[in-house]
């Protein structure tokens, strides 16, 4: 819904929302009459390099020196405006620019916050709100916490159906039975940056959602295997079609680093046991082959009442035919 920093600044889709930063830079400057736009920009350019350093890549994307400057502006004074209207820091009686009541927008734009590629270094922040603070206004830092608890709150309810798999939830659940029920609206971009975050953070053990990530792609190969275990109330999705779960679950652990520390471990080796068995593979190739769907397992018992009473005509025409 917006972008924020370089990379997804020329994404066309998100040029909607630009007007939104035009009214938050207005009501930026308004708050300190010592300000424009002039000096605005003096200030972050000195903050250029540092903030170059903070984005990898970024050779690529062509930014002038002025466009960059310009975006730490714009996409600082959205970020550092939206944080004071959540926190009702902001002076008696003004308006808020993105009301609450308009569920979709504000929504999405919660959820753009909090993508790891769609940020901006937190010194640049701290330098716009300290340029147009009130002596008794409270520090970014602190600010920012109120704001990620209020956050936090607002899509408690997604990130604990989502994500908060517990070693109980997992493990105390049989393989052949359903392990997890998945709901996929926006778990795609959590999913996508939890993992990223568990990638570049050495720290984190086990990485729960990067190990997920690899254990489902495992299990989904095409919209077939999505088609089954959806039947079976595994995952549950408003993604269109069977295929692009199929293609989230195939492209998202594309390049994730796996460890000793792999969470599913015991799962992969139950299932693996589980197919070494001859009985076990011979009931799957049945299943698989003559009753994969109730018009192919009929004709399946069509075809053997058939053969066993071709055989039992057989057997009597050469019992009457010795009498």
């Amino acid at each position: 819904m917006v972008s924020i920093g370089p990379y997804h600044k020329n994404n066309d889709q998100l040029r909607p929302t630009e007007k939104y930063k035009l009214l938050y830079l207005r009501r930026f400057l308004k708050r300190n009459d010592r300000l424009d736009m002039d000096s605005c920009m003096n200030e972050l350019k000195k903050l250029e390099e540092e903030a170059l350093n903070c984005y990898d890549d970024i050779e690529g994307l062509n930014i002038k020196s002025h466009e960059f400057c310009t975006m730490l502006l714009l996409d600082g004074c959205f970020v550092v405006e939206f944080i004071r209207e959540r926190c009702e820091i902001c002076p008696r009686g003004e308006d808020e620019i993105i009301k609450t009541n308009i569920g979709c927008i504000y929504n999405q734009i919660l959820r753009d916050l909090m993508l790891l590629e769609n940020q901006l270094p937190f010194f640049v922040l701290n330098k716009l709100h300290d340029m147009t603070k009130h002596d008794d206004e409270l520090p970014l830092v602190i600010s920012n916490i109120y704001f990620m608890q209020y956050i936090y709150f607002h899509v408690m309810g997604t990130l604990r159906k989502h994500q908060m798999m517990t070693q109980r939830d997992i493990c105390s659940c049989q393989m052949q039975q359903s392990f997890l029920k998945l709901e996929l609206d926006e778990t795609k971009a959590f999913l996508r940056n939890l993992i990223a975050y568990e990638q570049q953070s050495s720290e984190v053990q086990p990485k729960y959602f990067s190990d997920f990530a690899i254990f489902m792609d495992h299990i989904i190969d095409s919209d077939k295997d999505v088609n089954l275990l959806r039947q079976k109330g595994i995952i549950k999705h408003w993604m269109g079609e069977d295929k692009d779960v199929s293609s989230l679950f195939n492209k998202i652990g594309t390049g994730v680093t796996t460890y000793s520390t792999f969470y599913y471990d015991n799962e992969c080796l139950r299932a693996s046991q589980h197919c070494e068995k001859g009985l076990n593979r011979m009931i799957a190739n049945l299943m698989h082959n003559y009753f994969s769907s109730p018009w192919v397992g009929a004709s399946t018992v069509a075809a053997i009442i058939l053969l066993v009473l071709t055989t039992i005509q057989t057997i009597l025409a050469i019992t009457s035919a010795s009498k």
